[in-house]
This record gives C-alpha cells, sequence and structure tokens, in this order.
C-alpha cells in the first residue's frame, strides 16, 4: 500500500560499493593481507575468503612497488617531457609492456594507482593516449575510479586533465562522480567538474547507477552536504527521481529526518511537491514518519497539504492523531475524512 510506503524508512541501501578495492587494499605496499573493510559490501565471487591476489602477468609473483618501479623505470619515464608526451617513440617492447593487462584486467597504471605510487601513476598519465587511461578492469575500473576511490587527488586531476572519461560506469554502475559522492571525495569531484563545460556535464549528472541513482541521490543519501550543495552549483536537476520508486533527493533527505539536507535543498529550488510513482510528495513522508520539524520547514515552504497519493491519502491522513503535525494544517475548509468538501462562505 502506498501509506506503507509513505510510513517505511526504504530508501535505498547505502554503502554499497564495488568489491574490487578492498583486494586490491590486501597487497598495497606488499602488506599482509587484510581483512575486508565493512565500508564495501558489493559482491565478492572473484576475491572470497580474503586471498592475496596476484597480478601473475607480469610474472610469477605479485607486483610490488619496487617492482613497478623498475618496469617503468626501463621504459625511460625519467626523461625529457617530449619523450614522456609521444608513445609512438617508444620500443615496441616498451609499448607491449606498457600496454599489457593482468588476467584481472589491469594495465600498469591500474597497479600503480593500487599501489599508491602516485609519482609512478602521474608519470604513466602522461605517457598513455585517452584509450589507453580509459582501459577497464575486470571490475570494470578504470584507472580514475580507483584514483578516486584511494582519494588521490593530484592523480584524478592529471587524468581529468588528460582526459579520462567521467561516463565509464563500473560493474555497479557507477561513474567517477557517483563514487566520489558516495564516499564524501569533495576535492576528488571538485577536480572532476572544475573544467568541464555544463554541456558535457549535464548528462554525467543523468547517469544512473544499477540501483537507479545518480550522483546527487548518493550524496544525499550519505549526507555529504558540501558536494550536495556544489553539485546544484554545477546545474544538477533537484528534481530528478531515481528509477525504482521515483525518490527525488528531497524525498531522501525527508527519509534520513536530514533537516540540513532538506535546507539545502529547499533553498536551491527543489520541487517540494514532487510525487514519488506512488504519489508520495516529501510531506506525506515527513509526516508519515512523525517528523514535525520538517514537516513544519516543507508548509512553510509551500508544500501543498491536499495533494493525494495512490492511495487517495493527503498528508493529512497519515498524521495518526499527532498534535504538533495537525496543527500544521488547516482547517479552513469543511473535511470529511481529511477531504475537502466545501468552503464555508457567509
Amino acid at each position: 500500500m502506498a501509506s506503507d510506503n509513505c510510513r517505511k524508512d526504504d530508501f535505498p541501501e547505502e554503502n554499497r560499493t564495488d568489491s574490487g578495492i578492498d583486494s586490491y587494499r590486501s597487497f598495497l605496499k606488499s602488506e599482509e593481507p587484510r581483512e575486508p573493510s565493512a565500508d564495501f559490501s558489493g559482491p565478492r565471487d572473484k576475491y572470497s575468503g580474503g586471498e592475496e591476489r596476484l597480478d601473475s602477468a607480469y610474472g610469477s609473483s605479485s607486483i610490488t612497488v619496487e617492482s613497478l618501479t623498475e618496469i617503468v623505470g626501463e621504459c625511460t619515464l625519467s626523461g625529457a617531457k617530449d619523450e614522456l608526451a609521444r608513445i609512438s617513440e617508444l620500443s615496441e617492447q616498451e609499448e607491449n609492456l606498457l600496454t599489457t593487462v593482468t588476467e584481472d584486467g589491469d594495465t600498469i597504471l591500474h597497479l600503480a594507482i593500487i599501489h599508491e605510487d602516485k609519482l609512478i601513476a602521474q608519470q604513466l598519465i602522461q605517457l598513455f593516449p585517452k584509450e589507453v587511461l580509459d582501459i577497464q578492469n575486470n571490475l570494470y575500473q578504470s584507472p580514475l575510479h580507483l584514483a578516486t576511490y584511494l582519494n588521490q587527488t593530484r592523480v584524478v586531476k592529471d587524468l581529468v586533465d588528460k582526459g579520462a572519461s567521467l561516463e565509464l560506469q563500473d560493474q555497479d554502475g557507477n561513474t567517477v562522480l557517483h563514487v566520489a559522492c558516495q564516499h564524501g571525495q569533495t576535492e576528488c569531484a571538485t577536480e572532476m567538474t572544475r573544467e568541464v563545460s555544463p554541456s558535457k556535464l549535464a548528462p554525467v549528472l543523468e547517469i544512473q547507477n544499477w540501483r537507479g541513482l545518480t550522483c546527487l541521490h548518493l550524496a544525499a543519501l550519505n549526507r555529504h552536504h558540501q558536494i550536495m550543495s556544489d553539485l546544484a552549483k554545477k546545474g544538477a536537476n533537484l528534481n530528478i527521481q531515481e528509477g525504482t520508486s521515483g525518490k527525488t533527493a528531497l524525498h531522501l533527505a525527508v527519509e534520513l529526518h536530514d533537516i540540513t539536507s532538506v535546507k539545502l535543498l529547499l533553498s536551491r529550488g527543489a520541487n517540494v511537491d514532487t510525487a514519488m510513482f506512488n504519489g508520495c510528495t516529501p510531506l506525506h513522508l515527513a509526516v508519515g514518519r512523525q517528523d514535525a520539524t520538517i514537516a513544519n520547514l516543507l508548509c512553510q515552504s509551500g508544500a501543498d497539504t491536499m495533494l493525494r497519493n495512490m492511495e487517495d491519502e493527503t498528508a493529512l491522513d497519515l498524521a495518526d492523531g499527532n498534535d504538533d503535525i495537525l496543527a500544521l494544517f488547516p482547517f479552513d475548509d469543511i473535511q470529511i475524512s481529511g477531504r475537502s468538501v466545501v468552503s464555508v462562505k457567509f
């Protein structure tokens, strides 16, 4: 029933991300494997049991920071800038080495980022053409995805400046901006959007992951207020609906009882009366959750108290005798069971 949806805290599951980065961390800087972080709850079929991942395509043992440095050093990456900028100057053997992928689909740039060797990563970014920068591994993660997960802001900046794609989606449908919005990587998000024209950024902001969530939805779900504000300034559609139940960021903020997000969205011009697929407005949700403070804020912002959901219920019908909420609704009209019958005129 729609009324149940209006009352129930059924916003999408939070904090689901790709599985790959935790497995990567198990061998960062040649450390012992670690237990997967609780922050990462995505599928783990490829890395069950927390075993150490081996990048066998580059040899019979796990790649270490030292071996990465040796591999890159053999390609004279410390030479002149002109040599760094033109892959055509590499020998065929060097080019094959640098563009080889591991059995997990990682390029040497993926590995440099995984090992958090930022200097090598930055050198490789200058060396590689855009097509190599956008190679996705078996989890559909580009180097930019990994740099964002690990909050390597400078690497993110270099990749974006070189033209790395913002539209590629990983195995959960997340773009790199989705990742930044979910994990609160504010500086990474800023670097991704700083120099991008509105016409190029608009389609990125409209992309939904496989759970139907845009970047703004993820920022709202995770209470990342600065990122929400930045996305609004960049022209994000504040009224865009997620794909499963038609909630806007304002619906999600109301469900979370997040008054800061509610105020932010309303001040930026979010539509206070946008309805979910079942007809519930943010006011329906606030009243159904007995949140008088947010319900009052919505009413002050012009929420229509007489809108009905698919069950033909107004927000007043969901008040359940809560005096604080009932006090918000005017009684200028004669009503029967919450339905306005006729205005009283003398």
